[in-house]
């Protein structure tokens, strides 16, 4: 399954991978990230860095945001293409994003994430709970910035998209 948000226009383009986790525990609840400092929620993430495997970097991201240790799964459940345009945070104009969201089941929560300053700022907190409740979250959070409203719509998405095979 595949999604495209936003339009393209005649810019120039950050080209951005990224990875999303939709991580589940043995309860068959899931993670969402609570960003305090936007009023949104998102799904575990981020940037697949030059040559990384993608399950590798959701490994990696889950860990760094969550203080979870995950087992991927194989396959990519869904993407996204994504095109920012005049974005101001993160010191991106206009963003060109691909996003390959994955499922993943918890193998030990470590407690110990590795936020980093600017996640910290942002007040990032996570927390376990049905798919059912962070849909109703993620849909009735009205986030206070641009880059909010992109990654709501985004991660939704993904959350709608894995609920469909529950």
């Amino acid at each position: 399954m595949s999604k495209v948000f936003g339009t393209k226009k005649d810019v120039a383009y950050t080209e951005r991978l990224a990875v999303r986790i939709i991580m589940k525990n043995d309860m068959t609840e899931i993670v969402i990230i609570l960003v305090k400092n936007g009023n949104y929620y998102k799904l575990p993430g981020g940037g697949i860095e030059a040559g990384e495997d993608h399950r590798i970097a959701g490994e990696r991201e889950a860990m760094e945001e969550t203080g979870c240790k995950v087992m991927m799964d194989e396959a990519c459940m869904a993407t996204t293409e994504e095109w920012r345009n005049d974005l101001h945070q993160n010191s991106f104009d206009n963003l060109h994003q691909i996003s390959y969201c994955y499922r993943a089941h918890l193998v030990k929560d470590t407690g110990v994430t590795q936020l980093t300053k600017d996640e910290i700022a942002d007040g990032l907190q996570h927390k376990w709970i049905s798919v059912k409740s962070a849909i109703e979250k993620m849909k009735t959070c009205e986030p206070t910035t641009e880059l909010g409203g992109y990654i709501k719509e985004r991660d939704l998405y993904f959350v709608e998209m894995y609920a469909k095979d529950l």
